[in-house]
């Protein structure tokens, strides 16, 4: 029998809240946007398996942030990605995001949110034996509509320090 360490319940949170942003684009994609619903998804541009028009990968070279409200089209779940059609200057784009490069997901019309926090190259979420890396520019969650705020699930309370 092998030892397996101790277990990561941060990584496993992350997988868990994942796979709510899922099931929530997947109910989307079946039934449509209803009672105000609308997201604000943030994303890796750079990250493996993201397919989208190189001029929005000139334009967004890190990070990019779409918006599921009035206009989208073909929006689809597929295992650990979607995709979805958005208008850019009147020109529909395909966009093919896997759900490992989310970093924020946004519901600002019931004030719910999901921030993923980065993960080192072996995927558990440890810091590096240098300490944590020290602060630096961020991007911020983008704004809930307005006269709103949006709570957002962060989970750094659950991993170790």
């Amino acid at each position: 029998m092998t030892e397996a360490g101790p277990i990561n319940y941060g990584r496993v949170m992350e997988r868990a809240m994942r796979g709510v942003m899922a099931d929530v684009l997947g109910h989307v994609a079946e039934h449509g946007l209803t009672d105000g619903h609308h997201f604000y998804i943030t994303f890796e541009t750079q990250h493996p398996g993201v397919d989208m028009p190189g001029y929005l990968k000139e334009r967004y070279p890190r990070e990019m942030m779409i918006v599921l409200q009035e206009w989208y089209e073909d929006l689809a779940v597929m295992g650990d990605r979607f995709r979805v059609t958005l208008n850019f200057s009147n020109e529909p784009e395909t966009l093919v995001v896997p759900f490992d490069s989310v970093k924020t997901f946004i519901d600002p019309s019931v004030k719910f949110g999901l921030k993923f926090d980065d993960q080192d190259e072996s995927g558990d979420g440890e810091e590096s034996e240098d300490g944590p890396e020290p602060d630096g520019p961020s991007t911020p969650p983008p704004a809930a509509a307005p006269g709103t705020s949006a709570d957002i699930v962060s989970l750094d309370r659950f991993r170790k320090t």
